[in-house]
């Protein structure tokens, strides 16, 4: 019997993939498993490596000349509370910088969007006033501020 299909998502990091990986272990502490890299270059820079964050598998590659990440593509966090949307989104632009709507971009060029997973309550709301409220306001935000998403 084969194994069934899995998907992950590849990020190609031009020459940097340990600083990121050093970053990403940092930042989700626990949600970050380093599963296996390899040191092939005699260089001894590290050319891929597969991990996780918070569950989801991505595999990295550390090779120069590749092209520049750009946000068409984003890394999706749903977190709980106002307090880890901060944290988070605090390390992820400490380096990088800040988006609309909960989109930011890390030092190395990856687009983040850190959502709090409370603000769908008041973007879902069955109530139209207020779900109309909550979707003006966070349109008008950078980081997610979940008080700031009902009247």
């Amino acid at each position: 019997m084969t194994q069934s299909a899995a998907l992950r998502t590849f990020l190609w990091y031009n020459n940097n993939l340990e600083e990121a990986l050093s970053f990403y272990a940092e930042t989700f502490g626990d949600g970050f498993l380093l599963h296996s890299s390899s040191r092939p270059e005699a260089n001894g820079k590290l050319m891929t490596a597969e991990f996780s964050i918070y569950g989801h598998e991505l595999i990295g590659m550390g090779w120069p000349g590749g092209p520049e990440f750009n946000p068409s593509i984003s890394l999706s966090i749903s977190c709980d509370g106002q307090e880890e949307t901060d944290r988070l989104w605090d390390a992820i632009t400490k380096n990088g910088s800040e988006g609309q709507c909960g989109w930011c971009v890390d030092a190395f060029g990856v687009s983040w969007q850190v959502s709090p997973k409370q603000m769908h309550d008041h973007l879902g709301n069955p109530d139209p006033t207020k779900s109309t409220y909550a979707w003006a306001a966070m349109r008008e935000m950078r980081k997610i501020i979940i008080d700031d998403l009902h009247e």
